[in-house]
């Protein structure tokens, strides 16, 4: 699989964290420093963390253990569906049910439910009932469909669960817990990582930081069920980026500043870093990061 590097994850916008006035403290280990009101996530807890995290997933996908992808705030919703789709996991998207793994068997009637309206969608009889009927059932079936259509293949509860945002998926981390089903999720600077197994500390308000993220995830799924056994390669040795390297841009170009979410700033380019706060891996993203035109969308918290 592709290489996931410290330059990339840089280049997606990942050290970025919230605000200091929006943070939780259990964070503290994974910041490195603080930036013009925002917290700078260290890339180096990531990007192990990250390997960590997929070396896990291969494993587990190997063993054939049932892996569903959670993520339904707006940013990670459809990235969560494509990936899950490409590694052949199960998925959610829209909304977590109350009760997904504590109540798993009042989940499975449903599935059940879904299935038997599908079978008649399938078999022509779904279009032989009267119109009001045909209303009621289209109905019932789009509700079904957008909250369990990415785990209606799904046989028997779910092992591991991989998840976008501990703080937007709160209910299902508390039933993992439970059910002592294992976690692996992307945590921001405004997450309680206490009931993650596998924390990947990142920015999970971005969608190309998620989609990074939860794309070497999917290869490394992927490639458990191909029976690869192989690490991450790229991941091995952590190396420092040379700021040379790093193209820089014309003085008429560098954008003052630009919000990126509710809480979260792209730092000014305009030549007044600080080295002492932040690292030269950083330094180096405050000019480089404006290049990337990052659709990032405001928080539902």
């Amino acid at each position: 699989m592709p290489a996931t590097s410290m330059r990339q994850l840089l280049e997606a916008g990942v050290h970025f964290g919230h605000q200091t006035r929006r943070w939780n403290p259990k964070m503290r280990p994974y910041i490195y420093g603080e930036r013009n009101g925002i917290y700078i996530i260290d890339l180096e807890q990531t990007t192990r963390a990250l390997e960590k995290a997929c070396n896990y997933m291969r494993k587990a996908a190997s063993e054939k253990k049932n892996i569903v992808f959670v993520g339904t705030k707006k940013q990670a919703a459809e990235i969560i569906e494509q990936e899950a789709k490409k590694c052949g996991a199960f998925f959610v998207n829209q909304r977590w049910l109350g009760g997904m793994l504590t109540n798993f068997e009042t989940i499975r009637l449903r599935i059940n439910r879904l299935k038997d309206l599908d079978e008649m969608k399938n078999t022509g009889d779904f279009y032989r009932r009267p119109k009001k009927e045909l209303t009621v059932l289209n109905r019932e079936m789009f509700k079904l469909e957008r909250s369990l259509g990415g785990i209606k293949g799904m046989r028997g509860r779910p092992d591991v669960l991989f998840i976008v945002d501990q703080k937007h998926e709160l209910i299902a981390v508390s039933e993992a817990k439970k059910m002592d089903v294992s976690v692996v999720g992307i945590v921001d600077t405004n997450c309680d990582p206490d009931n993650i197994d596998f924390v990947i500390p990142g920015n999970d308000d971005s969608i190309r930081s998620i989609k990074l993220i939860v794309s070497s995830i999917a290869d490394a799924v992927l490639e458990g069920k191909q029976g690869q056994t192989h690490s991450i390669p790229g991941l091995e040795k952590i190396t420092a980026i040379d700021e040379s390297e790093i193209p820089v841009l014309e003085e008429e170009a560098i954008i003052e500043e630009e919000v990126v979410s509710e809480d979260k700033v792209v730092v000014p380019s305009n030549g007044s870093l600080k080295d002492e706060i932040v690292p030269e891996l950083v330094i180096a993203a405050d000019t480089v990061a404006i290049q990337y035109e990052d659709a990032y969308l405001d928080s539902e918290d």
